[in-house]
């Protein structure tokens, strides 16, 4: 069993989720808060903690930024995008047991005050921006290290605010660039 608790956005999450691991969930329904749901997030966030595990895409990275808004300790899984689209749909219903289980092993909390590690400007000599392929390094570098995809200055937030090392950036960017 898990011991904090899952936020995701519907029920067929729930379902896929149950078909991972033992976990409770809490459903958002999507980005329609409503007060009882919102008092059972903070409810959870103070006695076990929450992991936010919405959807790659836009939506649920809308909901995840609200969510950190009211609740900046909270821990977040990202499954990989190519991981969770199927049936021309994308979500966490779509998404296999053990890319769930491979995203929760992959939980990063963010930090108040963020680093400054990497810049916007270093991402071009990584080949991370400015080319037709750097969407796709971006993604599967952000799969490996567990920080989801995102475009250019989103990709730096959370490599600074997840506390990435410049060690563990440079392995996974180089675990893509000689095309493993």
């Amino acid at each position: 069993m898990l011991k904090e608790v899952l936020i995701v956005e519907g029920k067929m999450d729930v379902v896929a989720v149950s078909r991972a691991l033992e976990a409770d969930c809490i459903i958002t329904n999507g980005f329609h808060f409503n007060k009882k749901t919102l008092a059972d997030i903070a409810a959870a966030y103070k006695k076990r903690g929450i992991i936010i595990l919405t959807d790659p895409d836009s939506a649920g990275e809308n909901i995840r930024n609200f969510l950190t808004k009211r609740f900046p300790a909270a821990k977040h899984a990202y499954i990989p995008r190519e991981e969770a689209f199927a049936n021309d749909d994308i979500g966490v219903e779509q998404a296999s047991p053990e890319s769930i289980r491979n995203a929760l092993k992959k939980v990063h909390t963010a930090e108040i005050n963020p680093r400054e590690e990497f810049s916007s400007a270093e991402m071009i000599s990584f080949g991370l921006s400015g080319s037709a392929e750097s969407s796709k390094l971006r993604d599967k570098v952000g799969a490996e290290l567990g920080i989801g995809y995102g475009n250019v200055k989103t990709f730096v937030k959370r490599l600074n605010s997840y506390g990435i090392t410049r060690e563990e950036f440079l392995t996974a960017l180089k675990k893509f660039s000689e095309g493993e």
